[in-house]
């Protein structure tokens, strides 16, 4: 059966009833796991109602989301027996909109020398002819790390729910000075004009991080070239590189082996528990790739997300021509709270991902099809926040919502003057938290609040002046995120490339349960926070705009709305792996 894509319909039965006699014709059952959502009314308060998550278990990073046949494929790393890494294996989802999701059989686990002891991160591949491709780390017999080749059984399938592995496996090994354990997460392969296709793999040689560059004609014969396509000695292991370009003209996606030359390149690489990137010009012919600025430059933080986003992934969406970005969401918590939980991790809302317009940066924005689960919406405009005011947001649902607010800075003359020495985002944030007065700032939202505020968790703004222009620092303070002592409360920060003097200062967040996403600037900035309130749960659990600044700011606009559950449908007959 081949599927076409269709425009995102509502949220009904009908997906489901249409996604489940997919699945039976493809011979498999399936239930609807609603009910596992229920579990926040009752036992699970922390766990979502409209991100993606597994019915149980542990899940980290992304794998090689792709686009086949109308269907979008989520791959991820999971371990079926536990909530607590380990026993990794590639678990499937698959959804015809990017927020509803049917999980079915596992697709990769280990049956190989070359993965008998895992089979960790990679990527998916559309090969010429509409073949997709997996390349993976596996754990061999000796506990190295090497790189494997998996195809469907049957290309017709458009849910891919059985794969075969390469009989060639391993495909690359780490050889030639490469440290077994430092050798990981093969990229998306992209092809050059010349018809040969590339490949990198995170490593880390001689205390240097590195992308280990590799050719092949027929996708199988890997060749290791002298030169990576990019290293850097002041950072040491990669993770889960990613490559890709991104238009310099367009708002659309461009496909990864895209020769348009309207384009930089983006290299991403997971590092210090953050997802860092630079751009730079890549020529293919050579395959040199020229950086405008590197990882770690002084002044230079460019990050897809200052807060918990790490082991990220995009994929180019043919149907919408667009990129989209995935991360991981780790917890805050413990591990014996996740065993209590019966589960860890989540994955961000998928972003569509573009060149800002100055061409400095990346900006990131949540995919249309999330607004499919607003209802109840409230709004305003044109309100005064007055200097020490606290402004509920009623008639929603606040633990599980989606708010845009535009502030309006009429005095920003106001403005406290930036100390050269505050440098680092993230520090500012934590000296001058939401609790600490200022002129301009702090204004914004405090999420997850109690009616009393003695719970909150505060993402909002500070401006400050540095000779004639203007900083926007944006902060995420979970300092305040729950009565509960045992919790990793980290105040996350970052600057804003934007000027006050002649745009609103706009902030974007989603609130569900114990996530919140929060986009400033229009998504020039990106926080996401986990926090685990205990008594701002459910329908204890209140929204506020505030403003803790001396000086007056305005509310242009407000919009909140509740948000529905996403629907979750399991298939009966899931096979678990014998590890």
């Amino acid at each position: 059966m081949v599927l076409t894509w269709k425009p995102p319909m509502e949220i009904s039965v009908i997906w489901v009833v249409g996604f489940c006699v997919l699945l039976v014709a493809h011979g498999a059952q399936a239930s609807s796991h609603e009910s596992s959502r229920n579990l926040q009314e009752t036992d699970q308060p922390y766990r979502t109602g409209y991100h993606f998550q597994p019915p149980k278990n542990w899940m980290n990073d992304p794998n090689g989301p792709m686009y086949y046949k109308g269907v979008y494929h989520l791959f991820y790393q999971y371990n079926p027996y536990g909530a607590v890494w380990g026993n990794i294996i590639w678990a499937h989802s698959v959804s015809y909109d990017l927020v509803n999701w049917v999980h079915i059989d596992h697709a990769i686990y280990p049956t190989q020398p070359s993965d008998i002891n895992g089979c960790w991160s990679g990527s998916t591949t559309i090969l010429p002819g509409e073949k997709p491709a997996i390349l993976y780390t596996g754990i061999d017999t000796k506990n190295h790390q090497v790189q494997n080749l998996a195809v469907p059984k049957n290309q017709s399938d458009p849910l891919l729910r059985e794969w075969i592995k390469s009989p060639y496996n391993p495909l690359m090994t780490p050889i030639d000075g490469i440290d077994p354990d430092l050798y990981r997460d093969p990229t998306t392969a992209w092809q050059g004009p010349d018809k040969i296709w590339r490949v990198i793999v995170g490593s880390q040689i001689d205390g240097h991080g590195r992308a280990i560059l590799y050719r092949s004609k027929d996708f199988v014969s890997w060749t290791r070239i002298d030169s990576p396509l990019h290293s850097s000695g002041k950072t040491e292991m990669w993770e889960c590189p990613d490559f890709f370009p991104v238009s310099t003209r367009s708002s659309n996606g461009v496909d990864t082996s895209s020769q348009d030359k309207y384009t930089k390149h983006v290299l991403k690489a997971s590092f210090n528990h953050h997802d860092y990137y630079i751009l730079g010009s890549y020529k293919p012919a050579n395959d040199n790739f020229s950086v405008e600025t590197n990882f770690m430059d002084s002044g230079m933080d460019l990050r897809y997300d200052y807060g918990k986003f790490y082991a990220s992934k995009t994929f180019f969406d043919r149907a919408m021509n667009r990129r989209i970005l995935w991360g991981w969401i780790n917890e805050s918590d413990s591990e014996s709270d996740d065993i209590k939980k019966g589960w860890s991790g989540l994955q961000s809302i998928p972003r569509t991902i573009l060149l800002s317009n100055t061409g400095k940066q990346l900006v990131q924005w949540p995919i249309k099809e999330i607004e499919k689960l607003r209802f109840k919406n409230l709004s305003f405009h044109d309100k005064k926040l007055k200097s020490g005011s606290v402004l509920e947001v009623p008639g929603i649902t606040a633990s599980q919502a989606d708010v845009e607010v535009s502030f309006e800075l009429p005095n920003l003359e106001d403005a406290e003057i930036l100390d050269p020495s505050w440098t680092d985002p993230q520090l500012l944030c934590s000296q001058k938290k939401a609790s600490v007065r200022g002129k301009l700032g702090p204004f914004g939202l405090l999420a997850f609040a109690t009616k009393n505020l003695t719970e909150q968790t505060a993402i909002y703004f500070r401006i400050f002046r540095s000779n004639h222009n203007y900083i926007v620092l944006m902060c995420s303070d979970q300092s305040r995120s729950s009565v509960r002592e045992e919790l990793d409360k980290t105040t996350y920060g970052a600057f804003i490339d934007m000027d006050p003097r002649h745009e609103n200062i706009t902030l974007r967040s989603l609130i569900d349960h114990s996530i919140v996403e929060s986009f400033g600037g229009e998504g020039r900035a990106c926080i996401t926070a986990r926090v685990y309130p205990k008594l701002a749960i459910h329908e204890q659990a209140y929204l506020f705009a505030f403003n803790n600044g001396t000086s007056n700011v305005k509310i242009s606009r407000l919009n909140a709305w509740s948000m529905k559950n996403a629907q979750i449908v399991s298939t009966k007959n899931r096979r678990k792996p014998q590890l």
